[in-house]
């Protein structure tokens, strides 16, 4: 496996402001992470980008905005093609 140099979000107020704008897009179910690293933070897939901060929020906020309440789709279809695109794209989590 591949080795990827993070930041961790304690030791950054920019990475730390980027996760929480991007983090208050998501649905409420979503502020517990699932698979919490040892610092109790999210997973390495949303650390992997703290190198660069704004490019973590674009990168994750999208997925928030897709979630969007306010779209003609419910929730359970944005999840059902959430969970096909996963599928497709043979992603484990």
């Amino acid at each position: 496996m591949a080795w990827i140099k993070t930041i961790p979000f304690s030791e950054s107020e920019t990475l730390r402001d980027a996760a929480q704008r991007q983090s208050a897009l998501y649905p409420a179910e979503y502020a517990t992470p699932v698979h919490p690293n040892a610092d109790g933070e999210g997973s390495s897939i949303v650390a992997s980008h703290s190198l660069i901060p704004d490019a973590m929020y674009h990168a994750f906020a999208t997925f928030g905005v897709l979630m969007s309440p306010d779209l003609p789709l419910s929730r359970r279809h944005h999840e059902m093609i959430a969970t096909m695109v996963s599928v497709t794209n043979r992603c484990h989590y």
